[in-house]
């Protein structure tokens, strides 16, 4: 038997995947199903075999860069993660660029609108000290610390900014991304001037505008918890004086 006959006897999935900018529409693709398929397999088969128009992300192909997410069946995901078998519609699967970004071409969206957003929420480190021979000495166990973990491993793949609906309805709100980096920072006590920066998020654009619908939090693929993050921005805004 050869490999076109291999082929023809597999069983295919459909999968229907955005082609063109703003005013594209789906085209649907005949995939041969593989046992552990991926997602991001899928679309690579498409492109390789298919169509080599087709336009997308991808890097480590293993779950730590982050830059295959893509919109899933409406769900925004790591398609490197997601195996094609645990999430399809009789057998259809549907894949579009993520949500609230620009559209560049099929599936691969414009990020400076996210990463702007981390610009205006000030996410650059600002030391307290410019001497870079004494390093400062911050306790694993000191609370601070503590909060700070608990958000530092945002790797800026722009799911949870994809998953937001109140990014959907007001385009200048930061986003969970920009607000959850805000708040390590926050917690950082080698952070210059955590008052400025808490007036700079404590804004209609900032953290008062998040509704608490914890999107961010359920699609985080690090586990993350940007919700909490913003929250404890909320509470330090109401009780500190910024």
């Amino acid at each position: 038997m050869t490999y076109t006959d291999l082929n023809r006897a597999q069983q295919h999935r459909s999968v229907k995947i955005w082609r063109g900018a703003k005013s594209g529409s789906f085209q649907t693709y005949s995939v041969p199903i593989q046992t552990q398929q991926t997602v991001l397999d899928a679309v690579t088969y498409v492109q390789r075999n298919l169509d080599a128009s087709l336009s997308y992300r991808f890097s480590c192909r293993v779950g730590m860069c982050g830059t295959c997410a893509m919109m899933v069946n409406g769900i925004p995901r790591w398609t490197c993660r997601t195996q094609t078998a645990k999430i399809h519609r009789n057998q259809k699967i549907e894949i579009a660029p993520l949500r609230n970004f620009p559209i560049i071409k099929d599936l691969v969206v414009d990020m400076d609108v996210f990463f702007d957003k981390w610009k205006t929420a000030a996410g650059a480190c600002q030391p307290s000290s410019t001497n870079a021979v004494q390093f400062a000495q911050v306790r694993p166990q000191s609370p601070k610390r503590s909060a700070a973990d608990r958000a530092i491993e945002c790797i800026g793949c722009g799911v949870c900014y994809a998953a937001c609906d109140v990014v959907s309805w007001k385009p200048d709100y930061l986003g969970p991304a920009a607000l959850n980096r805000g708040w390590s920072l926050y917690n950082d006590v080698r952070y210059e001037n955590p008052g400025r920066l808490l007036r700079n998020l404590a804004t209609n654009s900032g953290c008062l505008s998040c509704h608490t619908t914890q999107s961010c939090t359920k699609f985080c693929p690090k586990g993350l918890d940007p919700s909490a993050s913003i929250a404890g921005l909320k509470s330090k805004s109401v009780r500190a004086p910024i």
